[in-house]
């Protein structure tokens, strides 16, 4: 039995969301092709996600010199807990599902804030002479992710950065097997946002049964 982390970070509801509704597709089908598999559902914006901020470096800069976390302040105990907590999570799981919509060129605030709680030395990657190695391998994911525009093709690609920097970060840690799906040009093309969508869904439903049917490498 897998576990699979399903990480959304989009404040609508799946009716509103392209992202979210191929999302759905993805799972119903993953589901019914894999049913003993655990399947965790984080929604960003459900949850308590701390920033890397002052608290947190504080926290973290008390427990390197030896102090015990029960003397770290209350702000401190409380996000670098969260923070470990993410990141256990995530290690944890074998197989990931990302879904972002594109915001501004990039992803949405909440899944950088996500991204920056998972990327911790010792723990997901790790430092060699050679340079930072993923600690991850073996596992693979998913990124879903929504454009209004058309940016896989033509000058807009050069300001795609969100599929790619969720693929950065991924391989970073060490899952080199990642797959996107994309819905695009919904906006741009309104009289087609509908069959856009339905497309998106079908190959959803594809990727979905192949990624139900791999085996992680541990």
């Amino acid at each position: 039995m897998a576990k699979v982390l399903v990480i959304t970070a989009n404040p609508k509801t799946a009716e509103q969301s392209y992202s979210l509704s191929v999302t759905k597709a993805f799972l119903e089908t993953y589901r019914q092709e894999n049913p003993q598999d655990e399947i965790i559902e984080l929604d960003l914006y459900q949850a308590d996600i701390p920033y890397i901020d002052p608290d947190v470096f504080s926290g973290w800069g008390k427990l390197q010199q030896g102090t015990a976390f029960h003397e770290l302040s209350a702000d401190e105990q409380f996000k670098v807990k969260a923070i470990d907590q993410l990141t256990d999570q995530f290690v944890a799981a074998d197989k990931y599902v990302l879904v972002t919509p594109m915001w501004n060129f990039s992803v949405p605030p909440k899944m950088k804030a996500y991204i920056d709680t998972i990327c911790i030395a010792g723990k997901t990657f790790r430092y060699t002479p050679e340079g930072p190695v993923g600690l991850l391998t073996g596992k693979r994911a998913v990124h879903i992710q929504a454009r209004g525009g058309v940016y896989s093709e033509g000058p807009a690609k050069e300001l795609e950065f969100g599929d790619r920097y969720i693929r950065t970060i991924l391989n970073f840690v060490g899952v080199s097997d990642v797959e996107s799906i994309i819905v695009e040009g919904m906006n741009q093309m309104p009289d087609q946002a509908e069959e856009i969508k339905a497309k998106a869904m079908k190959r959803a439903e594809e990727v979905a049964r192949n990624f139900a049917g791999s085996q992680v490498t541990l």
